[in-house]
């Protein structure tokens, strides 16, 4: 790294910071900042390892399809302080993480259990869970509008609509019983947003990074106390469930390890439906901020999954993922060495000007809209079909219903470098009478 050019600290170092990406349009001018003037170099922030940062969206998909070179599973996979990955290899045992998900493998190990899987989301899989979905995306608008009528036509679209009916979708098909979703809900917040003083684990100190990995050593033993009778029963028993799929999984022809079948169902049970929910409330937000754009929603409903997929390109809500290189390599005129880490930013890939013309402008007509909100590669989220059918059934539902949607207080953005989206989404709206 000793030639290659150093981001300012004072300019890189709020990226490290989970509180700047509380603040609703500041990552936004500090990536675009850091697209300009420093696309691809190095950030040497006190109590870390120095990372690459990668802000453009060729670079990142340069990466992203080459994962025998930039490797997910030797160090941690999300931004981590040396403290934090210290204490991790305390925590598991000498390992890199405390989990072991399918974004924390290379291949082998990471094809062989993505196949474990992989059928149950398959578009032709999707479509026969099409009209539970669309019965569950009903439920949840009825009981929004309903308590909605009681508050003049009020409520916060983001907790009581797009956290919970997500879940209910994602955690129904891993079979887990809905007396249980709001716990499920609450070890996601405790898991994803560990410095959000709102979501976070309840007494947790969130300035402490010996804190922070406690918790997500919580997490992990909670999931597991919860899904190791499930395990057990599906391994008996198998039924039609995404538990059954992972319990009686193989692994060249052996059982898959305790450890990988618990991080399996802790991912399916929480990146399954937050990162939907953190776009479906952003979709609600843009919504009520920019009243032509429901009204041309209504007029042309064929919109609609393109304004989905703008929903995913502008929320982005994995902002970023590390990689580290397996050998020398050369990405945009620079050196990167065996060794050296990068930290990817897919929030700032998919507002790079030299790929999406006006990027800064919401546009559900875009295209193409080649964004990388699901990431790109063999890593590319599993679940994308069904967050899209998701987000596109709820739109479908809604839309026609809702005459006007306006904000009804300050929406709130959660702190999470990684994960993030509107914690809440006050509206106030009214209803079509045909309805």
């Amino acid at each position: 790294m000793s030639n290659a050019p150093i981001i300012p600290v004072e300019l890189i170092a709020p990226a490290f910071n989970p509180a700047t990406f509380g603040i609703r349009g500041a990552p936004h001018a500090l990536f675009t900042r850091l697209r300009k003037d420093y696309p691809l170099a190095i950030a040497e922030v006190p109590g870390y390892d120095p990372h690459w940062i990668v802000t453009k969206y060729d670079d990142i998909r340069e990466i992203t399809r080459q994962d025998h070179i930039f490797h997910s599973a030797d160090r941690s996979k999300t931004l981590a302080s040396k403290i934090a990955e210290q204490l991790m290899r305390q925590y598991s045992g000498g390992l890199p993480t405390i989990f072991k998900t399918l974004v924390h493998m290379d291949d082998p190990e990471h094809a062989e259990h993505r196949a474990v899987t992989q059928p149950h989301f398959y578009p032709q899989a999707i479509a026969k869970v099409e009209p539970m979905v669309r019965d569950m995306a009903r439920s949840y608008i009825t009981a929004f509008l309903a308590k909605g009528a009681q508050n003049d036509n009020t409520g916060d679209f983001a907790t009581e609509l797009a956290f919970p009916y997500p879940a209910e979708v994602v955690l129904t098909l891993i079979g887990v019983p809905k007396q249980d979703h709001r716990k499920m809900l609450d070890l996601t917040h405790w898991l994803f947003c560990y410095a959000d003083p709102d979501l976070c684990r309840p007494g947790a100190n969130i300035t402490d990074p010996a804190e922070i990995i406690k918790t997500w050593d919580i997490v992990y033993n909670e999931f597991k106390a919860y899904y190791e009778s499930m395990i057990a029963e599906r391994q008996q028993c198998p039924v039609d469930d995404l538990t059954s799929a992972i319990a009686n999984g193989k692994i060249g022809g052996c059982p898959m390890t305790e450890r990988n079948m618990i991080s399996y169902l802790v991912i399916a049970s929480t990146a399954g439906h937050d990162t939907t929910s953190a776009t479906t409330a952003t979709g609600m937000w843009v919504l009520a901020e920019n009243p032509d754009l429901l009204q041309r929603l209504k007029a042309d409903p064929a919109l609609i999954p393109g304004f989905v997929e703008e929903t995913i390109r502008w929320t982005s809500p994995v902002q970023q993922f590390i990689r580290s290189a397996t050998e020398d390599y050369t990405l945009r005129g620079q050196q990167i060495k065996k060794g050296d880490l990068l930290y990817l930013s897919y929030i700032s890939g998919n507002r790079d000007e030299d790929v999406f013309k006006d990027p800064f402008t919401f546009d559900p007509a875009r295209s193409p809209n080649r964004h990388v909100g699901f990431g790109y590669g063999p890593h590319i989220c599993l679940g994308q079909h069904l967050a899209r059918l998701e987000m596109k059934v709820l739109w479908e539902e809604l839309i026609p219903r809702l005459a006007s949607v306006s904000m009804a207080g300050e929406g709130r953005m959660t702190e999470s470098e990684f994960v993030t989206g509107p914690k809440s989404v006050p509206i106030r709206y009214t209803l079509e009478t045909t309805h």
